[in-house]
């Protein structure tokens, strides 16, 4: 049975030969499978948009007669010769060269001749039989973009064919119909709609600035999780942006993180610094600054300090991946007896926080990648033994869980926790990672019971992770219509007329008075246009007032979800700040 990601990487070779029948001065260089489908650059400006229909029809016309693939191992002299003229496949053969590995050509298909196929360099993992095994309406090409050689700006730019691929046609189609209703609920989109955040590019790319409506709800998010800082015994800390180079290259960071760091210089000391990409090195420094005993252990930090990282300009994507953001992170000094109780504990919370949010989840146990051990810090010992205690965990908790290797964090394994937002997709927030390395490396300590100096263990967590991405997740999980406790207006006041305003500005400032965030809609508008504009902001609660209201000192109640009728000033309130306590 062929796997899909073999579908999807047969699938860009297929894509090569189309392009190659249509475009025979494109010079192909590399095309995997991705999370959707395939890709494939080529070194051409023929393409473009309006090429994509033809040669999705070539493709479809190549598949009947790409009934097997056949390789051959060749010397790297035979395969310079059999891509002369192609600089890039040749950067690739001498790479392959320098390391020793095996050099294979694939060939699938047929010429218009009958003579074989098309034939590129790779590695091997396809589908032994295209035209059996993919289904017929299962993939289509989707867009044209420019993407660099190798993934370096400093190299030529080339032209990325991206298509989508899956199992059958209904999982596209399914797929399809998902990516229109993600379009809908695009948080840049909605949040530019509701006035919650702006870019400057004065102010740089990928770092927000939050209007006062979407400070609320940022602010919110991180209360919550404050909340449950203190019901796990955390003290939250504040630390500085600015750090001296030498944290980092203690931490590991620095040989192991350096390119994603964002440096700073002073015109009055020589020190290398940077703006910190993540808290933990600083936690140490609070943790060494006194003397431990193993009575104090644990010892919890949570801090929700701004972060930086240098990320491509490319990679940036609104709130969801972001040059200056905050986590809100935490970490926990602790003897090897207290790591179950601490990070079950942590366990907890999330759960409890996600399901406030009303979001589904499942976990993801990210282990290192046994095939490249020079991406981590430790011994393979240290490994082991930190892995073992986390799957031991999971198995003994009964939490469903699914192993990804290549995924822990470079000085441990972690417990990652993937949210499913209302239209199925998956985001990586919250994470639990176990750290024996670097409380090693900073010399942290603590008095043993025997009177012995011993080395603590340290846990990194966040409970939603970014509360900036986070929001950007929930606009979009929500469709821009917030539950109560969250929106950044809570109720709207609707007079039918002028004559009404008084009447409706003393109801807002008796909800103001109760803690619930209100305003008036007074302007020269019918009031259908009002109730219209309030749902289209997707107030939780509008209260109209006419002359029926302000005779009976009564609000007449619109919700998202239909009409409540009229109720008495104080009876709303009761029910709103019950809701909004609640977090319902």
């Amino acid at each position: 049975m062929a796997s899909l990601e073999e579908k999807r990487h047969t699938l860009a070779h297929l894509l090569a030969a189309a392009v190659k029948n249509l475009h025979p001065d494109a010079l192909p260089t590399i095309g995997p499978a991705i999370d959707t489908g395939f890709y494939y650059d080529f070194d051409t400006n023929a393409i473009k948009e309006d090429s994509l229909p033809a040669l999705q029809k070539e493709m479809e016309k190549l598949l009947p007669d790409w009934t097997e693939f056949t390789h051959k191992e060749v010397s790297a002299a035979e395969a310079r010769e059999f891509f002369k003229g192609n600089t890039f496949k040749k950067e690739l053969i001498e790479e392959l060269e320098q390391k020793g590995e095996a050099i294979t050509l694939y060939t699938s298909g047929r010429l218009p001749d009958g003579s074989q196929g098309f034939t590129d360099l790779c590695r091997g993992g396809h589908v032994e039989n295209p035209a059996k095994n993919i289904a017929p309406g299962s993939f289509m090409l989707d867009k044209v973009a420019g993407a660099y050689w190798r993934g370096s700006e400093k190299n030529k730019m080339l032209t990325r064919v991206y298509g989508l691929a899956f199992d059958t046609k209904e999982e596209l189609d399914a797929y399809l119909a998902q990516r229109e209703e993600a379009k809908k609920r695009d948080h840049r989109k909605i949040a530019r709609e509701q006035g919650l955040l702006v870019f400057s590019d004065l102010v740089g790319s990928g770092m927000p600035l939050f209007t006062p409506k979407g400070n609320i709800i940022r602010n919110e998010i991180i209360g919550l999780s404050r909340e449950l800082n203190i019901e796990l015994d955390f003290g939250e800390v504040h630390t500085p942006n600015v750090n001296k180079g030498e944290l980092f290259k203690i931490s590991g960071h620095y040989d192991k993180y350096k390119e994603d760091m964002l440096s700073v210089s002073s015109q009055y000391v020589d020190d290398e610094m940077f703006l910190k990409p993540m808290n933990c090195p600083q936690h140490t420094q609070i943790y060494a600054a006194f003397p431990r005993s193993y009575r104090d252990l644990p010892i919890r930090f949570s801090d929700f300090a701004v972060l930086y990282r240098d990320e491509r300009p490319g990679e940036l994507s609104g709130l969801t991946r972001l040059r200056s953001f905050s986590q809100d992170d935490g970490h926990i000094f602790c003897r090897e007896d207290q790591i179950e109780s601490e990070v079950s504990n942590v366990l907890a919370a999330i759960q409890k926080a996600l399901k406030i949010y009303k979001i589904d989840y499942w976990m993801r146990f990210s282990l290192r990648d046994p095939n490249n051990k020079a991406k981590y810090l430790g011994s393979d010992e240290v490994w082991e033994k930190a892995q073992d205690i986390m799957r031991r965990l999971l198995l003994e908790k009964k939490i469903n869980f699914k192993e990804a290797e290549g995924e822990a964090a470079f000085y441990g394994p972690k417990i990652d926790i993937m949210a499913v937002d209302a239209i199925g997709r998956e985001w990586q927030i919250s994470t639990v990672q176990l750290d024996f390395n670097m409380p090693g490396r900073f010399g942290l300590e603590y008095t043993a019971e025997d009177g012995s100096k011993k080395t603590p263990v340290m846990i990194h967590r966040a409970l939603i992770g970014s509360p900036d991405r986070f929001m950007g997740m929930l606009i979009e999980h929500y469709a821009g219509a917030f539950p109560t406790w969250l929106a950044p207006v809570q109720v709207k006041v609707l007079s039918v007329s002028e004559k009404h305003s008084d009447y409706a500005q003393e109801v807002v400032a008796e909800l103001k008075a109760a803690g619930i965030r209100a305003e008036t809609d007074d302007s020269n508008e019918t009031l259908g246009k009002k109730i219209r504009a309030g749902k289209t902001e997707k107030i939780p609660y509008l209260l109209v007032v006419g002359d029926k209201e302000v005779e009976s000192k009564t609000v007449s109640v619109e919700t998202r979800d239909g009409s409540l009728g009229t109720v008495a000033v104080a009876d709303f309130i009761q029910r709103a700040t019950e809701d909004i306590k609640a977090r319902k």
